[in-house]
């Protein structure tokens, strides 16, 4: 195992506003998941997001990585942010990740307390499905291909009738699934399959904020609320609109409760 090389999107450029990284969805790259609310972040982030390895702008992972190593990556990823002087030193730093990407940002509290000011777990739990599933779904991936995994993904990702009244958005985030590379998708699933930090968020320090979708099938509001009342600084939002992918199905309400968190803490 090793810890993966991450490549940081900057969705928002403006070095005098604290820095909110943004993390991915399994199957997703961060421009289709984060870009529609980026509108409703502008003006109170800079915005950062970052691509799992083989997805988006990031290159494929050689080796099965653990969720661990994934959180170290978005370390590495900020700390060359700052010395290439894109994130200002002493400057506010927020994080924010979906799905996988909010299991990263629990894995963050849990192993880098205090290096982020509030972190948010958004359509994502403390424990995601389980190590069975995950590692079928690897070999499944790994030998067949990311678009086997599309039509499943679109019943999971999005709300009732979203697709056909969001083609654009819809259609952006299954493209980046099929253009997943296919060994590190399975890499991830592995990294899934290993997670479970159900009994260290009482050990956490960081303001954390877990948003979930009414309409979650992978991840109900009550992994949310599992968060909420075992993390020290824990509280707990639910979108009613929303499934699996909150920022890209209700972009002004997602950003709308991470504005209110992070500005309060």
């Amino acid at each position: 195992m090793a810890v993966p090389q991450l490549t940081p999107s900057l969705l928002h450029t403006n070095k005098e506003l604290p820095t909110l990284i943004a993390g991915p969805s399994l199957g997703t790259a961060a421009l289709p998941l984060w870009g529609p609310a980026v509108p409703y972040l502008k003006e109170h982030f800079q915005v950062v997001a970052w691509d799992l390895p083989g997805h988006g702008e990031s290159k494929p992972s050689t080796e099965a990585f653990s969720l661990g190593e994934l959180a170290s990556g978005v370390i590495a990823m900020i700390d060359a942010l700052r010395a290439d002087d894109v994130i200002t030193e002493g400057s506010k730093l927020y994080y924010a990740g979906v799905s996988v990407g909010g299991a990263t940002a629990l894995q963050l509290a849990v192993d880098y307390p205090g290096v982020f000011d509030g972190i948010s777990s958004i359509c994502s739990a403390a424990k995601i499905g389980t190590p069975e599933g995950w590692t079928e779904r690897a070999e499944l991936v790994a030998k067949a291909g990311t678009p086997t995994m599309v039509a499943g993904s679109a019943q999971r990702w999005f709300a009732p009738g979203f697709i056909e009244k969001n083609p654009v958005v819809s259609t952006d985030l299954l493209h980046s699934l099929q253009d997943a590379d296919r060994f590190a998708y399975a890499h991830a699933c592995g990294a899934l399959a290993g997670f479970d930090v159900r009994e260290q968020l009482a050990s956490t320090t960081d303001p954390i904020i877990a948003i979930n979708g009414a309409q979650d099938q992978v991840c109900p509001p009550a992994d949310a609320q599992f968060i909420a009342e075992h993390a020290p600084k824990g509280t707990a939002a639910v979108i009613d609109s929303a499934a699996h992918l909150a920022p890209a199905e209700a972009p002004e309400e997602t950003a709308a409760l991470l504005v209110d968190f992070f500005t309060s803490n």
